[in-house]
């Protein structure tokens, strides 16, 4: 059953979501704005079924099966707090009628409606994730080893997939890119990054070698010492504000530029 759902709004975008009756809808926690009186909320801290654990149906009674329920359950939490994301969700659903569920990001920005159908996953940048109907199961993706040692840092990717439709949100505008147009590989800021479909080779790279232009654009350039690299054939979108530099602006506004005169990892913010 596809979502019905529409994205509101300018400068911060919200999600008005239409169930329809006993169809469920599911957000992170923090990221619900209102509802109607006959969809009701409940906050679980286990993923929509399919998402590492089972419910109901056989095999599943019995001591065995709760035991199991709950180690799946745990494993979910234990991942989400190591990713630094919520530890419990949301679900919403509409009882004797249709209802209405409105949800939004946390950030000045836009919002995407992204259809699974089964056959490809989406990742998406952490705290990305706004809501999905049941139907999605949602995972967290490490990206570490090679990757994360290249480049200097690891990641952690929100990951979806199954059935239906997810809600992200990012900061600023959005773009949507396919590296195939660009002679199959994009570089960008490792905080523009929003999220990219299954298929696309996600890595980090070095600017430059230890020398000094390598440094010039470390100290200076304002992107760090790592970029991230996207290659293949598929849909990335980006986002035009990054994290850091709104809170960067925030504090020059109220007076407060902690970064000194280089910036970047000379950076003189203690917290």
């Amino acid at each position: 059953m596809t979502l019905q759902q529409e994205i509101v709004g300018n400068a911060m975008q919200m999600a008005v979501v239409n169930l329809n009756p006993g169809q469920t809808v599911y957000c992170e926690a923090g990221k619900f704005l209102f509802k109607t009186t006959n969809v009701t909320m409940e906050t679980r801290l286990s993923g929509p079924p399919g998402a590492g654990q089972q419910q109901g149906g056989a095999g599943s009674g019995g001591m065995g099966g709760i035991l199991r329920q709950a180690m799946g359950t745990a494993m979910q939490v234990g991942q989400r707090a190591l990713a630094g994301e919520s530890l419990a969700f949301q679900y919403f659903t509409s009882q004797g009628g249709e209802g209405t569920v409105g949800f939004a990001g946390v950030l000045p920005g836009e919002m995407r409606a992204l259809e699974l159908d089964g056959t490809r996953a989406w990742f998406a940048e952490k705290d990305a994730f706004v809501a999905a109907e049941s139907s999605v199961q949602f995972g967290i993706a490490f990206q570490g080893g090679r990757t994360g040692m290249s480049g200097g840092e690891g990641f952690v990717l929100e990951k979806f997939t199954g059935h239906g439709t997810v809600i992200i949100a990012g900061a600023g505008n959005f773009i949507d890119l396919n590296p195939a147009d660009f002679g199959g590989r994009i570089e960008v800021d490792t905080g523009c990054l929003v999220a990219f479909e299954e298929g696309i080779q996600y890595g980090v790279q070095r600017i430059g070698g230890l020398n000094r232009q390598g440094l010039m654009n470390a100290v200076f350039g304002g992107e760090g010492l790592s970029l991230a690299t996207l290659e293949g054939n598929g849909r990335v979108i980006l986002q035009s504000l990054t994290i850091e530099s709104l809170a960067n602006a925030l504090k020059k506004a109220q007076g407060g530029d902690k970064q000194g005169p280089t910036g970047g990892m000379f950076s003189t913010h203690a917290g």
